[in-house]
C-alpha cells in the first residue's frame, strides 16, 4: 500500500515576511493563519498545504504523504518497521497542527523526514488566490511534486521502490542524472537527480490555466534574481514552466499541462531527449552543464521532436480546419495519442 500523493510540506525560513509576501504575491497561494514564527498556505480546499516555519533554517523539513485512510497508514508503519526503519506515531497536538485525524512519523535512508498521514481536513470556505489565477491542479494528485539533489542516484531508489512502493516513471542521464516515481495518475510525485550534494531543488506547483503562468513570469520578472529557470517545456511530464527561487534555497517550479499516465499499466523509458525539449535555461548548472543541456535542446529541435499538448475538460477549444500534412505525421508517429 503506498502513499496516494504528496500531501503537505513543512518548510524552513529565515524570513516569515518574505515568504508570505512571495507564497501569496508570486505564487497565489492563500494564507490560512499566521503567527509569529509559523504561515500556514492553502492552495486548495485542504485546510492548508504548506507550513513555513521562521527557525532561521532553509530547505523542506518534512515531506507529508497521503493515505487512504487508517489501516493503509498501520500498514506503511507495519513496511517500515519490517524494512528496519525506525516509525514512530505522531502526538495528538502534531496531528493537530497539520489539521490531520492522524499520522506516523520516519525518515529516509539521507535522513529527510516522513509524515505519512490520513483524514486531512477540508476549509468550510472557499480557496481564495493571493493573486488572480485560476487555481491549482491538486485533489487526488497532491501538491504537485517534489524533487531532492543526491549525491548518488542509487543512494534513494531502493527505499522509496522496495520500502514505500513508488514506481518509476521516467530517467536520464544526460546532462545530470534524474529518476522520477508516480504513486497517482501525475507522471511524478517525487524526483531525485545526481548533483554529489544532498539538497533541495524544487517543488512544481501546476496551474489549471496556461496564462497563469504566464502572468506568474510576468510578476517574476519584475524582481531581481526571481527567476531560477526560464520557460520551456519538459521532455518528460509535458509541463510548461518555469522556476523561482523562493526564500530558502529551493525553488517552485510554477507549471501547466502535466501529462495523465495510468499507473497499472505505465512503463518507464529512458529520456534520451534530455530534460527539456526547448527552453529552461538553469541558472544552478555550471557553464558546461547549461552548455551541454543547450546542446540536448538543439538537437530536439533539429530532430522534430514534439510532443502532444495535456489538457484537462473545459480548458480548450478546437479550432475548425484541418491540416493534411499533420494529420500524416500522427499517422506516422502515433502522436494523436
Amino acid at each position: 500500500m503506498r502513499p496516494e500523493s504528496l500531501g503537505y510540506l513543512v518548510v524552513n525560513t529565515a524570513s516569515l515576511d518574505d515568504w508570505a509576501r512571495y507564497a501569496t504575491g508570486q505564487v497565489g497561494m492563500q494564507t490560512a493563519d499566521r503567527t509569529s514564527k509559523t504561515l500556514a498556505l492553502r492552495m486548495d480546499d485542504r485546510k492548508q498545504r504548506l507550513c513555513v516555519r521562521e527557525n532561521g533554517g532553509e530547505g523542506i523539513e518534512v515531506f507529508g504523504w497521503e493515505m487512504a485512510n487508517a489501516d493503509a497508514m498501520q500498514a506503511m508503519a507495519a513496511r517500515l518497521e519490517k524494512a528496519g526503519v525506525t516509525v514512530t506515531p505522531g502526538p495528538r497536538a502534531l496531528a493537530d497542527e497539520r489539521r490531520v485525524t492522524d499520522l506516523i512519523i520516519a525518515h529516509d535512508p539521507l535522513g529527510q523526514r516522513l509524515e505519512f498521514f490520513h483524514g486531512a481536513e477540508v476549509a468550510p470556505d472557499d480557496f481564495i488566490p493571493g493573486r488572480v489565477h485560476s487555481g491549482f491542479r491538486t485533489g487526488p494528485l497532491g501538491i504537485g511534486h517534489v524533487v531532492i539533489t543526491v549525491e548518488k542516484a542509487g543512494d534513494l531508489r531502493p527505499f522509496y521502490v522496495d520500502v514505500l512502493g513508488f514506481a518509476l516513471s521516467d530517467y536520464y542521464f544526460d546532462p545530470f542524472e534524474a529518476c522520477f516515481f508516480h504513486v497517482n495518475p501525475r507522471h511524478h510525485s517525487f524526483a531525485f537527480i545526481a548533483t554529489g550534494k544532498r539538497g533541495y531543488h524544487h517543488v512544481m506547483m501546476e496551474h489549471w490555466s496556461f496564462d497563469d503562468v504566464g502572468q506568474g513570469l510576468d510578476l517574476a520578472l519584475q524582481v531581481e534574481g526571481r527567476i531560477g529557470v526560464t520557460l520551456g517545456r519538459h521532455c518528460a511530464d509535458y509541463v510548461t514552466s518555469f522556476y523561482t527561487n523562493t526564500p530558502s534555497s529551493f525553488m517552485i517550479e510554477h507549471g501547466w499541462g502535466g501529462a495523465s499516465i495510468d499507473p497499472g499499466t505505465w512503463v518507464a523509458t529512458h529520456r534520451k531527449e534530455g530534460p527539456s525539449l526547448w527552453g529552461h535555461e538553469r541558472s544552478w548548472m555550471t557553464p558546461e552543464g547549461k552548455a551541454a543541456a543547450r546542446r540536448l535542446a538543439i538537437r530536439n529541435a533539429s530532430d522534430g521532436v514534439r510532443k502532444p499538448v495535456q489538457v484537462v475538460e473545459g480548458n480548450y477549444r478546437l479550432n475548425p480546419g484541418a491540416c493534411p500534412w499533420w494529420d500524416a505525421v500522427k499517422a506516422q508517429s502515433g502522436r494523436g495519442s
